[in-house]
């Protein structure tokens, strides 16, 4: 939810905002109008109940002979205030529906367009060359015997695997070393559910134009979350945080879950874009003042760890009409995918400001003592993706993959990934 101040204040910001995002700038207008209607319904309410109070004092105070003739005014005077209230409510919900409807005001220097008008920031590394034909990750991974497609399609249906042996060995040994760097970074480790209520997935703004690609058990009314920043924002929802000695961070663990509405045939081979995954994701709970700062330092790690790992890389700033409504900035970092030839996204880091903690309704205490809403932010520390990078960027001739000398302490000292048949 955005701050009502700013749209009372200073329309055209908003407006602006909806604009880079191509999105309708006229709900600004009927979200301005909705709130005048509120705020004057609520005038209407407390003038009533404050005309309410001053009577009960007059008909405790009158005389035997007055009261009768006072407390049916007094009833009177209650059932007007009964439904001044219940338009006051019709009125506050009339206008979080109609600003619901406005994403987060996009932050000064986000790139104008869509999907591809993104600015490159840097690139980092050397793109991996090869004195021989390199290999897919799929057909890597099915000659380690670390990815078995086919049983997962039997298992569960298309974009569902077993990861095995080796491939089961490395995601953990990944998803390991991510959490001890988010431990030295001051991050609580946290598991999450997986399974959320629909407030708590309306309020990190995952039930907008993407609402499509989420799961939902319905007779349950609980939703599965395509990343643990669901749950992570809901933890303290309702709460007043104290970020007396600083941001708050967690890393939360856990296996996600996306239903790829609207990208049957594309990058459906392996285990690029599937159904379910598992995700290390850091949330960040601070100052708002502090928010890009700290948007920055979760960029710097996801850069230590792709950089650890041997992986080629660049980071792109998102442009507006790309960000989820959430997201007021958002920084990705896609590693370079040999046969591909191509980049694709393995981390995403969004920088949320007060949006998500506005309708969760968390806060924290500004100098002056008062209850404020705080910034939010996330970003992606490991997920399964990461492996099509690792093992296509260190494949060898014979199939076998360079272990990452960072992940090697993980993997009980392994070096080398060996394909089955030269084990035998």
């Amino acid at each position: 939810m955005i701050d009502p101040v700013l749209l009372r204040n200073d329309p055209e910001t908003v407006k602006r905002s909806q604009r880079a995002r191509g999105n309708d700038e006229a709900v600004v207008d009927q979200a301005l109008a909705a709130d005048a209607s509120r705020r004057a319904a609520l005038t209407e309410f407390e003038s009533l109940r404050a005309e309410q109070n001053e009577f009960g004092k007059q008909v405790k105070s009158a005389s035997k002979e007055e009261k009768p003739a006072l407390i049916a005014q007094a009833q009177q005077l209650a059932a007007a205030v009964k439904a001044a209230d219940a338009r006051a409510k019709d009125a506050d919900a009339a206008f979080d529906a109609v600003s619901a409807r406005i994403e987060n005001i996009v932050l000064d220097g986000v790139p104008s367009g869509g999907e591809e008008n993104f600015v490159t920031l840097r690139e980092v590394g050397a793109v991996p060359e090869f004195d021989f034909e390199p290999r897919d990750h799929l057909e890597i991974g099915e000659m380690l015997g670390a990815i078995d497609m086919a049983r997962g399609a039997k298992v569960s249906g298309a974009r569902f695997y077993f990861l095995r042996g080796v491939g089961a060995r490395l995601e953990l040994a990944l998803m390991n070393m991510a959490l001890d760097r988010a431990l030295s970074h001051g991050f609580t480790p946290l598991i999450t559910p997986t399974l959320v209520k629909p407030e708590i997935m309306h309020g990190t703004g995952f039930l907008g134009e993407h609402a499509s690609e989420v799961y939902h058990l319905p007779e349950q009314d609980l939703f599965l979350t395509g990343t643990s920043e669901v749950a992570l924002a809901g933890y303290h929802s309702d709460e007043i945080v104290d970020l007396e000695q600083g941001p708050i961070r967690y890393a939360g663990w856990s296996t996600c879950y996306r239903s790829e509405a609207g990208s049957h045939g594309k990058d459906t081979r392996g285990i690029l874009r599937v159904h379910q995954f598992n995700k290390l994701e850091m949330f960040v709970y601070t100052d708002p003042a502090e928010a890009e700062a700290e948007h920055d330092r979760l960029v710097a790690w996801q850069e230590e760890m792709l950089q650890a790992l041997g992986l080629h890389y660049r980071v792109i700033d998102v442009a507006a009409g790309d960000l989820g409504s959430s997201a007021a900035r958002k920084f990705d970092i896609e590693a370079w995918v040999p046969t591909q030839d191509a980049y694709r996204e393995l981390t995403s880091t969004s920088n949320c400001t007060t949006y998500q903690s506005r309708r969760l309704a968390t806060r924290y205490r500004t100098e002056s003592g008062k209850a404020a809403p705080v910034a939010t932010l996330n970003g992606t520390l490991a997920t399964t993706r990461w492996l099509v990078a690792i093992l296509e960027t260190h494949q060898q001739a014979d199939g076998s993959v360079v272990v990452p000398e960072a992940l090697r302490p993980y993997l009980g000292g392994l070096e080398i990934l060996t394909p089955i048949e030269q084990k035998a």
